[in-house]
């Protein structure tokens, strides 16, 4: 048994040399501060104590929660798997999530009643906003195209608030269509649309859309008393990592082949991002981005969409979050898809009336959503993480707030969860009976994580057979 000396980290952040019992003994909360940036380090094997306990070493993996959101439904005859159990075949939507079977489960006649019209005056008019409002939180929104907002306090911003207590940032929320401003639905407030995420029943959270801003939240330098460092960093085309190359090298020299290895994958990736992200901010530069399109963006949705999903693999790696909220789109979603031969908004083509050709476009837009969901979760699966991957150590929830978008229905939804730690068994198509609140899924979903609540919205009891 030796002493090894190491790095760890100050209350000024810097690195100086310590001396531990350990492998390597790093500190899981091990960061590099250069000039304008703030780099904390992956999960590597010289952060787990060299006679760790199991429970020591489970310690060393947090429990992490997605959300990714899809709006305005599916084509639910192509969603919806015939066969219940663990011998269904996947449906031709879900077929591109065949490579997670094993973990997945799919889950039929969840509902959210509170997103119908419920109150007299509402009418029909409404239901986009009453399903943004309600997916995370089971709660009627408050019908006001004015400031006194009123929804229910998210899932996700109740994980947040417990497992946020060990990380940098609480929680990230994302969005990849830029926000609407005013009244968008007849009565509503467009504040229902621009967010999934409610601090508190009062406090919706703003989305991220910019590419930019979440990567210096991830990376930049906060504490910073010179913004300008960074402003001419980026105008010289210099990458964060340029101020860290020593601090990063002299860490290297002290690492086992495993972690060198783990660390440089891992700079690769971010410096991967950081060029990603200037190539799409030189395409802005010379084009006038279109109205759906935020500035700074990359030039096809699809690139656009694996970069915002990439940085959130980063921010987990890295321990700075373990809550991210996702949008792929709005409800009522302007967007279109010319890179996949659809040039019509999604939402005008969700109210397709029977025509075949407008339900064969919403098809192709379900089938590039989960293909790119699929990317997200095989980079999960090939980031490693302590004992094993990032989608070994998160749960997953992918789903949307409507079924039928040409009836605005909000009951039999498209939900699936995964899970790799096996807490919920996976490769199964479950029915439960419709009109099942969605709310009770969540409380499985957040016992999973840590997080014990009894009641959340509308819910009835926590969901049966989900538990192994």
């Amino acid at each position: 048994m030796t002493r090894t000396p190491t790095m760890t980290r100050t209350m000024t952040g810097a690195m100086t040399p310590a001396m531990f019992i350990t492998k390597k003994a790093i500190p899981r909360r091990a960061f590099l501060r250069g000039v304008g940036a703030t780099l904390a380090l992956p999960l590597l094997d010289s952060m787990v104590p060299a006679f760790a306990s199991a429970a020591e070493t489970a310690a060393t993996r947090p429990d992490r929660l997605s959300i990714v959101y899809v709006p305005t439904g599916m084509v639910m005859d192509k969603w919806t798997p015939a066969a219940e159990g663990a011998g269904y075949a996947l449906s031709p939507i879900l077929e591109t999530l065949a490579p997670f079977k094993d973990r997945m489960v799919v889950l039929s006649g969840l509902a959210l009643k509170n997103a119908d019209a419920l109150l007299p005056g509402e009418g029909a008019v409404g239901n986009h906003s009453r399903a943004s409002a309600t997916f995370l939180s089971g709660v009627h929104p408050k019908k006001t195209e004015g400031a006194d907002l009123e929804a229910g306090r998210t899932m996700d911003q109740i994980a947040a608030n417990e497992l946020g207590k060990q990380t940098q940032l609480s929680s990230l929320e994302l969005c990849m269509e830029g926000d609407l401003v005013g009244t968008c639905e007849a009565g509503y407030s467009c504040a229902y649309l621009n967010t999934l995420c409610w601090r508190s029943p009062t406090t919706p959270i703003p989305m991220e859309t910019q590419p930019r801003a979440v990567f210096e939240r991830l990376f930049g330098d906060s504490g910073s008393t010179d913004p300008a460092v960074r402003t001419a960093r980026i105008r010289e085309d210099r990458s964060i990592l340029d101020s860290l190359v020593e601090d990063v090298a002299r860490l290297s020299t002290g690492l086992g082949s495993t972690d060198r290895a783990k660390l440089n994958q891992y700079l690769d990736a971010v410096r991967e991002v950081e060029r990603r992200i200037q190539m799409a901010e030189e395409q802005s530069a010379r084009e006038l981005p279109t109205l759906e399109r935020p500035v700074g963006v990359p030039s096809t949705f699809a690139e656009y969409a694996k970069l915002m999903f990439d940085m959130q693999v980063l921010a987990y790696q890295t321990d700075l979050t373990r809550v991210i909220t996702m949008m792929v789109a709005r409800e009522q979603s302007a967007l279109a898809y010319p890179e996949i031969g659809v040039g019509d908004p999604h939402h005008p083509l969700t109210h397709h009336n029977g025509d075949p050709a407008k339900i064969a476009n919403v098809l192709k837009i379900n089938l590039f959503h989960m293909g790119l969901f699929a990317h997200y979760l095989e980079k999960l699966r090939a980031t490693p993480d302590g004992d094993g991957s990032l989608l070994d150590h998160t749960m997953v929830v992918l789903g949307s707030a409507i079924s039928d978008g040409n009836l605005h229905l909000h009951d039999n939804l498209p939900v699936v969860l995964l899970d790799g730690s096996g807490k919920i068994k996976g490769g199964r198509h479950i029915r439960y009976p419709q009109g099942t609140p969605l709310a009770n899924l969540y409380l499985n979903v957040l016992d999973a994580v840590g997080v014990r609540m009894d009641s959340l919205g509308d819910s009835t009891g926590k969901l049966d057979l989900l538990s192994v």
